[in-house]
């Protein structure tokens, strides 16, 4: 199975919308497990980088619970949003495409991080900070690590 144009970097996106580490992580966690991404990126083959991206990822899921945690589209949880959608894009487009891939993942994840803080205000209302950030971490950790996965795998039929 060929991946088709961008979409891998488009989800991706849509996991940073959410998860601005998530993405990160997910592709860090296959590097470490031993497989490539259809992008080449030089940044993805330093072990500083695959640890610390785990690091961040688990960090993130833990600060995401604290009543002081910021709303992911203030200044900073864009711009992170921006580089973590950008890299993961890149590195999930097909070869050759990498330019192409970052600006779908960020094009994807910067109007999505507007309407995921919107369903996420509407669930902490209902059920709580906390609680509503452990569901939402399910599904968005799920999905990163589905994508990755269907991008990794997209890449060994190539």
């Amino acid at each position: 199975m060929k991946p088709r144009g961008l979409l891998f970097s488009a989800l991706i996106g849509a996991v940073a919308s959410a998860r601005s580490m998530t993405p990160m992580a997910s592709i860090a966690a296959a590097r470490l497990l031993g497989h490539r991404t259809p992008g080449r990126l030089l940044l993805l083959d330093r072990p500083l980088f695959e640890f610390g991206a785990l690091a961040m990822g688990v960090g993130e899921l833990f600060g995401d619970k604290m009543k002081t945690a910021p709303d992911r589209t203030v200044f900073l949880g864009l711009l992170a949003r921006v580089m973590s959608a950008g890299i993961a894009g890149a590195a999930l487009a097909p070869r050759g495409r990498e330019p192409a891939g970052a600006v779908t993942a960020v094009a994807t994840a910067v109007p999505l991080a507007y309407l995921t803080l919107a369903g996420r205000e509407r669930a902490m209302a209902r059920l709580g900070q906390t609680r509503s950030g452990l569901i939402e971490d399910a599904l968005i950790v799920a999905l990163g690590v589905a994508v990755v996965a269907l991008a990794v795998r997209s890449e060994k039929a190539w």
